[in-house]
């Protein structure tokens, strides 16, 4: 039997007292909605929507929290997820208004010529790695096609 994967969505673990600082967070500088709230288990679950992109934020008694990081070729500590991405069409307007919120970059905007991507790299309120991938092709810093 062969299994077959679609994406979910990205776990999240925060704080209680970052929470709602974290669903502002990513309402305002992202777009995302809350879609669900909901306690069990002595944990705050709560489901935040973009399109069809999902984050669950998770806020328990337990969560203890990673420093951040302010350059992504420092970050790769291995007991925690290093990062998730988000494909954006356009690379440059979303930086663009990323740093007009004060969302400040941690890497990039970089050519990655084996994928033919132009990446760039920000984190949230708590730490958490946010690739954004403008997925055409682009070769020589220009994007074929455009």
């Amino acid at each position: 039997m062969t299994l077959t994967f679609s994406h979910d969505h990205v776990g999240i673990t925060v704080t209680p007292e970052d929470l709602d600082a974290t669903i502002a967070w990513y309402s305002r500088n992202l777009g995302f909605a809350v879609e669900q709230r909901f306690e069990a288990h002595g944990t705050t679950f709560v489901f935040l929507t973009a399109g069809d992109v999902k984050i669950e934020l998770l806020a328990g008694a337990s969560n203890r929290g990673v420093a951040p990081t302010h350059n992504i070729l420092t970050s790769m500590h291995t007991s925690r997820l290093h990062h998730f991405c988000l494909a954006v069409t356009d690379l440059d307007g979303a930086l663009s208004r990323l740093l007009e919120l004060d969302v400040p970059l941690i890497g990039g905007p970089m050519e990655i010529p084996a994928t033919g991507q132009r990446i760039a790299f920000v984190t949230d309120n708590v730490g958490t790695i946010i690739e954004l991938s403008d997925p055409g092709t682009w070769i020589s810093g220009r994007k074929v096609g455009a």
